[in-house]
């Protein structure tokens, strides 16, 4: 079969490299006019879904792709430690993730990873950059879908794909699912994620101390901020090449002018959901700083402060009423399925779940009903709890007793009793 995949960041890669290793033909139509995404500047906590993706597909011979963290703690204002409590975590980032699956799929050759050699009874793997997807029409043959797109830089460059299916994975901001559900859209929350990474040399002693190896947590009303340790550049694990990687969730009402202030770039354009690195405002910035003077941790402000390329991600919610149009011809996964609050960090393994259960099914190992009701089970249980912990932080002024529960709750493994009953429901 051939798999026309919309998206080449980590959801769309996975699902290439899942379905390339059964012996398909895949390409991806990545709409960035270069052939590597930028660097995110994100951390990603790999949680179990994807830990098992890299064991079943990954063939570089990397050593260690993660930082473990086996203690969970919590700061009063003052930077004292008032709650801690073991618990194991694996903190990675998107730029490592990112070239291990390129490597993967397309033997993308770099400095973070091995390149595998050639597996003669896997499916041909085609990456296309530069490519806008405009519109997909079911053949009349009722066998695939026509898919039509432009060169991102000359759209009056037109060019068409067949393929038997054609997998959305070009995130919370669909545009295959626009095409199908033009009415749902993102909706914004309230509150914004303010992030970025420090290298741990910039960091006083006595904060990265206390910071390394921790997953740690500071709650106020309105405010959560959290830090770990990722990996640094080309990946290194090395301590003193790491990265401190903190997200910031801080409340912005909408149409507010804190919002457009913090959302419109270094050169006056606004955006509607992110600013990345590198593009928001100096003066913006140096605004938030003195907030987290006043408002965090010495230690978190110190982190917040020493950020060089800070981003804005506008905290959203969306999630999709099905995950197949056209009878099965055209399948949404990961976050352009379900788009999951930052507090959930299972972004990265929704997309990994996604392309392992879906392969799964094109294998013959599960029906059509498991698979969907596997798939769209997951997407609604982790977004419905993403909502209510969001939702509960942010605006619930509690205690730490309380948030340290919904922080305990949603750290737990998800196991496929707590979701399969949600997939079945219409």
């Amino acid at each position: 079969m051939h798999f026309v995949i919309v998206g080449g960041s980590l959801g769309g890669l996975a699902a290439g490299i899942a379905l390339k290793s059964l012996g398909h033909d895949t390409t991806i139509l990545e709409r960035n006019p270069t052939t590597l995404l930028h660097d995110q500047g994100a951390g990603i906590v790999a949680g179990g879904p994807a830990l098992e993706f890299l064991r079943r597909y990954n063939r570089c011979k990397r050593q260690g792709i993660a930082i473990p963290s086996h203690l969970r703690q919590y700061l009063d204002k003052d930077g004292t430690i008032v709650h801690s409590t073991p618990a194991s975590h694996n903190m990675s980032s998107w730029d490592l993730t990112y070239r291990i699956f390129r490597a993967n799929y397309d033997g993308l050759a770099s400095a973070y990873c091995d390149v595998p050699p050639p597996d003669p009874s896997q499916g041909r793997a085609s990456h296309r950059h530069n490519s806008t997807v405009t519109a997909v029409t079911a053949l009349p043959s009722g066998s695939g879908v026509l898919v039509t797109f432009h060169a991102t830089t000359s759209p009056c460059l037109t060019s068409t794909l067949t393929a038997d299916v054609l997998i959305a994975a070009d995130g919370p901001s669909s545009t295959i699912r626009s095409l199908f559900l033009p009415h749902l859209k993102r909706t914004y929350t309230g509150y914004c994620a303010l992030r970025g990474t420090v290298p741990e040399p910039a960091l006083s002693p006595t904060t990265l101390s206390l910071l390394a190896g921790k997953f740690t947590f500071f709650h106020a009303p309105g405010i959560q901020i959290l830090t770990y340790l990722i990996p640094g550049v080309h990946g290194s694990l090395t301590p003193g090449n790491r990265l401190m990687n903190f997200v910031y969730y801080t409340n912005f009402p909408a149409s507010s002018a804190a919002l457009d202030e913090i959302l419109t770039d270094k050169h006056g354009n606004r955006h509607r959901v992110t600013l990345p690195p590198g593009m928001v405002s100096p003066q913006a910035w140096e605004k938030q700083k003195e907030i987290a003077v006043q408002k965090l941790p010495p230690q978190f402000a110190e982190v917040v402060c020493a950020a060089e390329k800070p981003f804005v991600q506008a905290v959203t919610d969306v999630i999709s009423p099905d995950n197949e149009f056209l009878d099965g011809r055209v399948v949404l996964m990961g976050d352009a399925l379900a788009g999951f609050r930052p507090h959930t960090v299972a972004s990265t393994s929704q997309a990994a779940y996604d392309a392992m259960v879906y392969a799964d099914y094109v294998a013959g190992k599960m029906g059509r009903g498991e698979w969907k009701g596997r798939t769209m089970g997951y997407a609604r249980y982790v977004q419905k709890k993403g909502v209510a912990m969001g939702e509960r932080s942010q605006f619930g002024g509690l205690g730490l007793g309380e948030l340290v529960r919904d922080r305990d709750e949603m750290s737990r493994p998800v196991r496929e009793e707590d979701f399969l009953e949600m997939g079945t429901q219409v």
